[in-house]
């Protein structure tokens, strides 16, 4: 299965398969912090770095402050008096200067404090909904520039981040983590129930009988339990250090998911593994929640008409998924080995000369192709037998 592209790529990627197979998204359901550029100020700013110790040592005192990060010479056209520091970053320092009333100019890698006591002078044509002076000078530097800005709000003790056209308020962390473990309760029901799924599609291909229900009922829990496993990771980008335990139980739990899921596209896709599939992938990802409940619309993701009952419908994997969990098998020649022999059951059925053919196989290879599908075969009996 091919690397998957930069997320720029994918992103947009992900748009175009949202128009193509004609789905829509909904701003609500939208996190804002899928938003890269976002996320990233997010981290800058999260608990164990230098600069939320600083701003909390601000709230704490119940100050109010407004930071810029950004080039200093870049942003220098926005700035009306102010004390040069081109000191180095320090938390303590960077409370002590929130006392005075202007703006803290700080260099993107927070290595620098540049400027302090700054009045800053964004275009005032640029729309703000924001009802403060601090947060509409904030916003419009950060429409204007492209900065990150950070408001902290003397009245209320919050944190907003404005990135570009992105908003987004801080929570106190107290509140995420009691979320973000919620959410990883959930997590851990998606996940027991994707694996009985997937050891009953596991049988069944084995025993070639697939219907297109079993794939989607598949698809469908994995597509879930993946976009539950997203939103965590980015509660524990904001957590910083405080979500340590929490990504060690995340990584436990999601465990191959996101591997199965591509595979299972590649596997059961209509028209190919290739270009269709990846196009596939990313509709999928784009999909609205709601919309991952419609096995018509999933169905549709995976290149079969919308009057295809699932039932009905019997379906062969071309085998990346149960050849992905061969030990040390490289996904080139997992590439290969389904090119050459077209589905699941042929290379069960194949011959050692027949995989020893296969580009990139070999003797040795093809009998540890062999003795794997064996194995798994032998796993696959007991796990069930056990579930029973």
């Amino acid at each position: 299965m091919p690397n998957n592209p930069p997320k720029e790529i994918r992103d947009s990627r992900a748009d175009w398969a949202v128009a193509e197979l004609g789905f829509t998204r909904t701003p609500s359901e939208d996190d804002p912090r899928r938003e890269p550029g976002l996320l990233q100020a997010i981290e800058k700013i999260a608990p164990g770095t230098p600069l939320r110790q600083g701003v909390d040592d601000v709230i704490r005192s119940h100050e109010g402050a407004l930071i810029v990060l950004g080039d200093p010479h870049e942003l220098a056209f926005l700035y009306s008096g102010g004390l040069r520091l081109d000191a180095p970053f320090r938390s303590q320092l960077l409370y002590e200067l929130a006392k005075m009333d202007g703006a803290i100019i700080v260099d993107p890698a927070v290595k620098h404090l540049a400027w302090a006591n700054v009045q800053l002078m964004p275009d005032p044509t640029i729309p703000s909904d924001e009802t403060g002076t601090r947060h509409r000078t904030a916003e419009r530097v950060a429409k204007q520039t492209g900065a990150l800005v950070i408001s902290v709000s003397q009245q209320r003790d919050t944190v907003t981040l404005f990135v570009g056209h992105a908003r987004y308020q801080l929570d106190p962390v107290a509140d995420v983590l009691a979320k973000t473990n919620q959410a990883l309760g959930t997590l851990d029901t998606y996940r027991q129930r994707l694996e009985q799924v997937l050891l009953r599609l596991t049988a069944l291909e084995f025993q070639n009988a697939v219907t297109l229900d079993d794939v989607l009922v598949v698809l469908q829990r994995a597509a879930m339990t993946s976009r539950m496993a997203e939103r965590i990771q980015r509660d524990c980008i904001e957590l910083g250090t405080e979500g340590r335990l929490i990504r060690m139980q995340l990584e436990e739990l999601v465990g191959n998911v996101p591997a199965d899921l591509e595979a299972i596209v590649r596997d059961y896709h209509a028209a190919s593994p290739d270009a269709e599939a990846t196009l596939a992938l990313e509709g999928l990802r784009a999909m609205r929640y709601s919309d991952l409940r419609d096995f018509e619309r999933l169905g549709v993701l995976l290149g079969y008409d919308r009057d295809v009952n699932p039932l009905d419908r019997s379906v062969a994997p071309r085998g990346f998924r149960v050849l992905s969990h061969i030990p040390r098998l490289p996904e080139a020649v997992i590439r290969h080995v389904v090119r050459d022999l077209g589905n699941l059951d042929t290379v069960v059925r194949a011959s050692q000369r027949d995989l020893e053919a296969v580009e990139g196989v070999g003797a040795v290879r093809a009998r540890e192709i062999r003795e794997g599908l064996r194995r798994l075969q032998e796993h696959n009996l007991v796990d069930r037998y056990l579930q029973l």
